[in-house]
C-alpha cells in the first residue's frame, strides 16, 4: 500500500460526527494562527510501518492510525496519472514487480526495499517532452471511477485498482477532516522523465523548458480545479505537491522557478481559497530561498520542512511569525532510534512552534517501517498530553516565543 492511500469504508454519504466538527474546527484554528483546544496532530504513514504498528500493539488487520488515534486531518489523492491507463506489467515474481505507468514510467518495486525505483521513461528526450498531449484533466476516471495509479499503486508496497477517488473522499468525511490534492509542475516532471533529465533539459533549452513547464502547468491547474469540483462541499482544505529542493538548496534558480513554476502555485491556491479551502503545500528539502514566496501567495500551511534539510519550525516561527503556518518538522531519523530518552525533547521543544497557534504536528516526512509502533504511540500520547492550550512545555519552554 502506498503511504498515502486511504481505503472506502462503507458508510459513505453519512453525516458528520460531532468529533469530526470539533477537529475541523481545531485545525482550521490553527491555519487561522488562532490557538484551538489543543495541538492538531497526523501525518502520512507508510503501508510497512501499519503492519508492524498493528503487529505491535496486537491491533486488527483493519486498524489504521487515523481512526485508533482520532488524528485530526488525512490527505487523498485523485488519479493525477497524465494518461490513464492500467499499469503495463513488465516482470511479476515474489521477490519485485515491473510496471509501466500513466507517466509512461518504468519503476522496479522490490518488495524488501521500502521505495521504487524509477528505471526509464517513455518520454526520454527534450523533442518528445515539447510533443506531448496529456488526457483530458477533467476526465470523469480521475475522480469518479477506480482503477491503477502510479502514486496511490507503486510506494512501499504495490496495489493495483484503487477505489474510486470520490468515493474515499465521501466515505471518510463523517469521521475526519479531509483535503483533497493535485501535483503541480515539478513533481510531474520528476515522475514523467526524471529529475536528472528535468534539470538537464531546464539548462539547456531554457526558455522552450518554459513553454513546457506552463504547458505542464495549465494541465494541473485545471486537475486541480476539477477535482475541487469534483469534491464541491466533501474537502476540507487542499494540499499541493511539489518538490523543488534537496538537503541543500533547491533543484534551480529561485528566479526560474518564480518566472515558470510560481504562478501555477499561485492560481492553485486562488481557485481553492475561491472555493473556501485552505491550501498546504508539501514540498521537501531547504526551500528557504523561496519561503517569502509561498507567504505571498497565501498558502496557509507548509509541508513538511524536513528537519535533515536544515530546516527547523521554531526558528522558522522566530523568523516569519505568524505569515504562515507550519505543518511537520518533527525529525523522523530521531523517531527512527526509538529512544524516548531522545525523541520526547525532540517532540516538546518543536511544540512551542504552537504558541499563538499556526502548527500542525507531524513528523518531517512521514512515519517509516523503522519507526516501533509503541514509539508512534508514546509520540501521540506526548503531544495530547502537552499539547494542550494554554502550553506548559516545562524544561523545553522558550520564553521568547511566547
Amino acid at each position: 500500500m502506498s503511504m498515502f492511500e486511504v481505503t472506502a469504508k462503507s458508510h459513505a454519504g453519512a453525516p458528520r460526527k460531532e468529533n469530526t466538527l470539533r477537529k475541523r474546527e481545531r485545525l482550521l484554528k490553527a491555519l487561522r494562527h488562532e490557538e484551538p483546544d489543543r495541538v492538531p496532530i497526523s501525518d502520512f504513514f507508510w503501508g510497512k510501518f501499519k503492519e508492524r504498528w498493528r503487529r505491535e500493539l496486537g491491533l486488527p488487520e483493519d486498524a489504521d492510525p487515523y481512526e485508533y488515534y482520532d488524528l485530526d486531518w488525512i490527505v487523498t489523492i485523485p488519479n493525477m496519472d497524465p494518461w490513464i491507463r492500467p499499469f503495463e506489467i513488465l516482470k511479476d515474481t515474489q521477490e519485485e514487480v515491473v510496471v509501466k505507468t500513466g507517466f509512461g514510467a518504468v519503476l522496479r518495486k522490490r518488495f524488501d526495499f521500502p521505495m521504487p525505483e524509477m528505471v526509464d521513461w517513455e518520454v526520454d528526450s527534450f523533442e518528445k517532452l515539447e510533443r506531448v498531449e496529456f488526457d483530458d484533466p477533467r476526465d470523469r476516471r480521475r475522480f469518479f471511477e477506480g482503477g491503477d495509479n502510479q502514486i496511490a499503486g507503486v510506494g512501499d508496497g504495490f496495489e493495483r485498482n484503487s477505489p474510486p477517488w470520490i468515493d474515499t473522499v465521501k466515505s471518510l468525511h463523517p469521521d475526519i477532516p479531509v483535503f483533497g490534492s493535485m501535483m503541480e509542475v515539478s513533481e510531474c516532471l520528476t515522475r514523467l522523465v526524471g529529475q536528472v533529465n528535468a534539470m538537464l533539459w531546464m539548462a539547456e533549452h531554457p526558455e522552450r523548458m518554459g513553454k513546457v513547464i506552463n504547458r505542464i502547468g495549465e494541465h494541473y491547474l485545471e486537475c486541480a480545479k476539477a477535482a475541487m469540483d469534483a469534491a464541491k462541499g466533501w474537502l476540507d482544505g487542499f494540499v499541493i505537491w511539489g518538490d523543488v529542493a534537496y538537503r541543500r538548496n533547491m533543484f534551480f534558480n529561485p528566479d526560474y522557478w518564480r518566472e515558470y513554476f510560481k504562478p501555477w502555485v499561485a492560481r492553485m491556491v486562488e481557485y481553492a481559497h475561491q472555493n473556501g479551502l485552505p491550501v498546504i503545500y508539501h514540498g521537501c528539502g531547504n526551500v528557504k530561498l523561496i519561503f517569502e514566496d509561498f507567504i505571498e501567495m497565501g498558502v496557509d500551511g507548509y509541508n513538511p520542512l524536513e528537519a535533515k534539510a536544515g530546516l527547523d519550525v521554531v526558528e522558522l516561527r522566530r523568523q516569519y511569525g505568524h505569515r504562515i503556518a507550519f505543518c511537520g518538522n518533527s525529525d523522523i531519523t530521531i523517531w527512527e532510534t526509538n529512544d524516548m530518552d531522545r525523541i520526547r525533547p525532540e517532540v516538546l521543544r518543536k511544540l512551542n512552534a504552537a504558541k499563538g497557534g499556526g502548527y500542525v504536528f507531524m513528523s518531517d516526512h512521514s512515519v517509516t517501517s523503522n519507526v516501533s509502533g509503541r514509539t508512534y504511540d508514546a509520540i501521540v500520547k506526548l503531544v495530547r498530553e502537552y499539547g494542550r492550550y494554554p502550553l506548559n512545555l516545562r524544561e523545553y519552554d522558550e520564553p521568547d516565543l511566547a
